[in-house]
């Protein structure tokens, strides 16, 4: 295989990836919400909850800090190596991007994240994750 082909396949899959990682944020939220009215206890789990937050702690925290996603630095650098454009490519990369990249001022996304993030902070408040005294006290 070239080294072109294998680093451009390299930068869909960490694409792919990163619409996975939003994708978790962004419907992990909906699942508590809507979970935790059709009483699903999963959507508690201290696991889940916990992966939940701090993802959108990290993706808050770099948004304040400045500091690129690792998951787009990758992709990007993967693509350079490719020699590929970041804006032409598969048909993954194309449809992904549109999905993932916008163009505004960086205080924009800075803001729409911690709003988010309180949200998630909400919905933690609200919806606490079953603690594992609370998992036995429901399982009896």
């Amino acid at each position: 295989m070239r080294d072109d082909l294998l680093y451009q396949l390299l930068a869909d899959a960490v694409l792919m990836l990163h619409a996975l990682v939003v994708a978790f944020v962004v419907g992990g939220l909906v699942f508590v919400v809507i979970g935790n009215l059709r009483n699903w206890r999963w959507v508690n789990a201290l696991w889940f909850r916990l992966a939940h937050l701090g993802a959108i702690a990290l993706v808050v925290a770099e948004a304040w800090l400045g500091v690129a996603c690792p998951l787009t630095t990758l992709e990007m650098g993967l693509r350079a190596n490719a020699g590929a454009s970041t804006y032409n490519g598969s048909f993954i990369e194309h449809w992904l991007q549109r999905l993932l990249y916008y163009e505004a001022p960086s205080w924009v996304f800075a803001l729409c994240y911690s709003l988010f993030g309180l949200l998630v902070l909400a919905a933690w408040w609200y919806f606490p994750p079953a603690s594992k005294h609370r998992c036995n006290e429901n399982d009896a």
